[in-house]
């Protein structure tokens, strides 16, 4: 179809006009989007047409009407060169320029072929993706849905933010923040609030999350405290897999699996650390993923890359440790790096399990292997995006 308001025509008819010498042509009908031309073109005319409009049979070409001017029977102007191709069809059309064949022409299948695959599985659909299926005729596509995460923080110490704390209490940041990492990762949420470190209370919560939710994610209550609860909750409703993970931050870390309360599946359980650095960590690792997985998403981790410490970091043995890290970048915001291509990598703060600050300030963690307990100034680490 044609690309743009203006004449379709034979290329070879208006091989030599120039803008003073124009080479003037029969007009012999018109096409309008949406409908398809009756007229057959032949050497020595052009059929006005309109954008998107078929181009009519036997034109190989249109020129846009800014390069034409409307003429008379005897071939004297009816107006301005390039007006608008609107009003009464013109008996004579001048075209002041050469084109080639093909100018101004969308070719059939030159966007989308027959039988090309147009949203491969794993596409998030986006509105350019929306776009695109709309435009090859599909009224439906076959999706995934948002997993359903629910949120539970646990412990008497925590205040909702905002909320007076007393003497004993701390703002709840590991619930939103768990939150927006979730809904980052492509979930709907379920706040299931605040629970009290007492079984029943935990249990009330888990079992509302177990009535709607795919996943349920609890911060606190699953180290080896005498107010942590949330391990026994876990065999109360469902059975409890894994405790522990040799991470740092992050090490007491639970799952397990339990039935759905509505409807057949089953729903995954996580427990992570109290401390909100670890919470953060335990979340990227573990939480994240499968989120990304149940969304049918074709890219389940971060992306990787290798980096060098600027600063030196003390880690526990045993541990694989993911240490909060900022790229130096340049003027425009682009990471530095070294002749290696290695990302120069700064310590972003305090590396403690409680230190918001540092995490805030991160772009990256940097993975020191469990092997190692010193990494100087210099040495090579992975490196894992967090802003990707």
């Amino acid at each position: 179809n044609s690309a743009m308001d203006g004449y379709a025509l034979l290329a070879a008819d208006v091989h030599a006009a120039t803008a003073d010498r124009p080479v003037q042509l029969r007009v012999i009908g018109e096409v309008a989007a949406g409908s398809m031309g009756s007229v057959t073109l032949a050497s020595g005319t052009c059929i006005r047409i309109a954008t998107g409009a078929p181009l009519p049979p036997g034109a190989d070409a249109v020129v846009p009407v800014e390069a034409t001017t409307p003429c008379s029977a005897d071939g004297s102007a009816l107006g301005e060169r390039g007006r608008d191709a609107s009003g009464p069809l013109p008996p004579i059309c001048a075209v002041h320029e050469a084109v080639r064949p093909g100018n101004a022409i969308r070719r059939r299948g030159e966007d989308i072929r027959a039988g090309a695959t147009v949203l491969p599985p794993g596409t998030v659909l986006h509105a350019p993706a929306i776009s695109l299926a709309a435009g090859v005729g599909s009224a439906t596509v076959t999706v995934h849905r948002r997993p359903r995460v629910a949120v539970l923080a646990t412990g008497d110490e925590v205040r909702p933010a905002g909320a007076p704390l007393g003497a004993a209490g701390i703002p709840d940041a590991n619930g939103p923040g768990l939150r927006a990492m979730a809904i980052a990762a492509g979930a709907d949420v379920i706040d299931l609030g605040i629970a009290h470190d007492e079984l029943g209370d935990v249990l009330t919560r888990l079992r509302r999350g177990l009535a709607e939710a795919d996943i349920i994610v609890v911060s606190g209550g699953v180290s080896v405290g005498p107010y942590d609860v949330v391990k026994l909750a876990f065999d109360t409703i469902g059975r409890m897999d894994l405790w522990r993970v040799a991470v740092q931050p992050g090490k007491p870390f639970a799952f397990g699996l339990a039935a759905r309360t509505a409807g057949e599946g089953t729903v995954l359980l996580f427990g992570l650390p109290g401390n909100p650095v670890s919470s953060f960590v335990t979340f990227e690792l573990f939480v994240r993923p499968a989120i990304r997985r149940l969304a049918g998403q074709p890219r389940i981790y971060r992306p990787t890359d290798r980096g060098v410490l600027l600063d030196p970091a003390s880690t526990a043995p045993g541990r694989r440790a993911y240490l909060r890290v900022r790229a130096e970048r340049d003027a425009g915001g682009t990471p530095l790096r070294d002749a290696q291509g290695r990302v120069q990598l700064r310590l972003a703060g305090g590396q403690g399990s409680h230190m918001l600050g540092a995490l805030a300030t991160a772009d990256a963690l940097a993975v020191v292997p469990e092997e190692v307990e010193v990494s100087p100034a210099g040495a090579e680490v992975e490196l894992c995006w967090l802003d990707a």
